[in-house]
């Protein structure tokens, strides 16, 4: 492609040298830098990529993204105000603009995004579509499964991906959007035609510093991201209930539809019934009463079966397609996953990591329990530290037996986190029990403090006895641990199911 027809996708440049170069390919890492390619200089979060344009240079970089001139020979050099919206927009363009021929449905939301892609991917292929999803437990259409290094990929990476799902017959896609994408910039040039709003609730303030500021990144997705879409129908799906539901409703570049359970709205539930084994519903609905059935358990999880409906009903999918959808999802990776077992223990795993989302964790378990309720937790390092104590707190008061321990400590000191957890936790009143005790009696409600995760499970399911619920929360889908900058293997499932074995062979169950 040549470069001047290239950055006719950009409403704002300045191209210092022969814009008649062709560019074979783009990258915003210099070692995937190929001869003929045009080389993005991003000014990232901790490095500044101008000091990889030799590098880039010396392996065939032809063109160069800058925001400011560089001292350098033997390439064409286009200046823009940001690198990151300009890259954005050449790579929908290099690649074809594939959201465009494409049903492009964006989720963004502190809670229940991956729930609902799985709910809305699972309705969509009821309705004999072929779907394809982008999110957090990983990139997957048309029997593919690759690895997600980030909720929401760059966007050079996003706009190969859309490309290579409309090649392999992809008729929707499903984004999950995070704050942080938005932030950078990274689903510019895509043309979206449906952004859907779960909830907004503590979450990545390390990030953005403020509520405020995180709502701002949020709502980039219904202001900034419907209004550049070419698409002719364009459709803001919101959570009714949630307080910046309306302030959305007012920003908003397309039809509002909303859907919610406290307050009557486009869709909304008649009656439920929440169950150990799933839920039950009726829905009022746009075109009717819709009644099914589902296996997520939860008040939450209904949020997400009506996200998902709405999306459905917004592009109208058949009412038969978004029942059979529904109940055709069984199970979502890390979100209140049950790990098999036969010793009357009952065991979850779910990716609970926020106050709010581990709250609702736990009052859905309150509801279904029969014995005791006991939640291992931890909160990731170099991230939000505010939120700690409000989860020692949340965990203690929801639980029976609070297990504090490590989860992602990063560069941070395991022990310094679980500090701050424990100050929460001690605001409670709750009394704190040492390790030994746990295997040989206590009495609710109490707290412990096990800092080795893989100790912590065991010690949790150690303490259990039949009848009793274990919720380990925080880490879900995830398969490692990072540990300084070492990322090890950890699956919270796998080492539930191992201590589970644990005990059997001990004969203690």
């Amino acid at each position: 492609m040549l470069l001047k027809d290239l950055i006719s996708a950009l409403p704002r440049k300045e191209v210092r040298g022969n814009a008649a170069v062709e560019v074979k390919g783009l990258a915003y890492h210099s070692g995937a830098v190929q001869e003929g390619f045009l080389f993005a200089a991003i000014r990232g979060l901790k490095e500044d990529g101008t000091q990889y344009v030799p590098d880039a240079l010396a392996r065939g970089a032809r063109v160069l993204l800058v925001d400011q001139p560089l001292e350098v020979q033997g390439a064409v050099q286009v200046l823009v105000p940001d690198v990151r919206e300009a890259l954005a927009r050449l790579a929908s363009a290099f690649y074809g603009e594939p959201s465009s021929s494409l049903v492009l449905i964006g989720i963004t939301g502190t809670n229940g995004k991956t729930t609902t892609s799985y709910l809305v991917e699972s309705i969509l292929t009821a309705d004999g579509k072929r779907v394809g999803v982008m999110g957090t437990v990983n990139y997957r259409f048309q029997d593919r499964v690759f690895p997600a290094p980030t909720t929401t990929p760059e966007s050079l990476d996003l706009q190969k991906n859309l490309q290579a799902m409309r090649e392999a017959g992809v008729t929707h896609a499903v984004l999950e959007v995070s704050s942080h994408s938005l932030d950078l910039q990274r689903v510019r040039g895509c043309d979206f035609d449906v952004a859907l709003f779960t909830n907004l609730t503590r979450d990545h303030l390390d990030y953005h510093g403020s509520m405020e500021e995180y709502f701002q990144a949020k709502q980039l997705l219904f202001t900034q991201g419907l209004r550049e879409s070419r698409k002719e129908k364009r459709f803001a799906v919101l959570n009714g209930d949630d307080p910046r539901a309306e302030d959305l409703a007012r920003l908003a570049r397309g039809t509002v539809f909303r859907y919610g359970i406290e307050r009557k709205a486009e869709i909304w539930p008649r009656s439920f019934e929440e169950r150990p084994e799933g839920l039950s519903f009726r829905l009022t609905t746009p075109r009717g009463l819709l009644e099914g059935e589902s296996a997520l358990i939860g008040r939450h999880n209904l949020y997400n079966i009506l996200a998902a409906v709405s999306v459905g009903e917004v592009l109208g999918v058949p009412q038969r397609a978004l029942v059979g959808g529904v109940a055709g999802l069984k199970r979502v990776p890390g979100r209140m996953e049950r790990v098999p077992g036969d010793d009357g223990i009952h065991v979850f795993v779910d990716y609970s990591h926020t106050p709010d989302a581990l709250e609702q964790a736990l009052e859905t378990l309150q509801k279904v329990r029969s014995g005791r309720l006991i939640v291992v937790f931890g909160c990731g390092g170099d991230r939000d530290r505010g939120k700690r104590p409000e989860m020692g707190s949340v965990a203690a008061t929801g639980s029976d037996l609070a297990v504090i321990t490590s989860d992602n400590p990063r560069t941070e000191d395991p022990l310094k986190i679980i500090e701050e957890i424990e100050k929460g936790t001690q605001r409670t009143g709750r009394k704190r029990y040492e390790v030994s005790r746990l295997s040989n009696g206590w009495e609710a409600p109490g707290y412990a403090v096990i800092p080795d995760r893989r100790e912590a499970i065991r010690g949790a399911i150690g303490a259990a006895r039949p009848g009793d619920i274990v919720l380990i929360a925080g880490k879900g889908h995830e398969d490692y641990q990072i540990l300084g900058t070492r990322k090890i293997h950890f699956d919270d499932r796998e080492e539930a199911a191992e201590a589970l074995a644990r005990l059997r062979r001990k004969g203690d169950r």
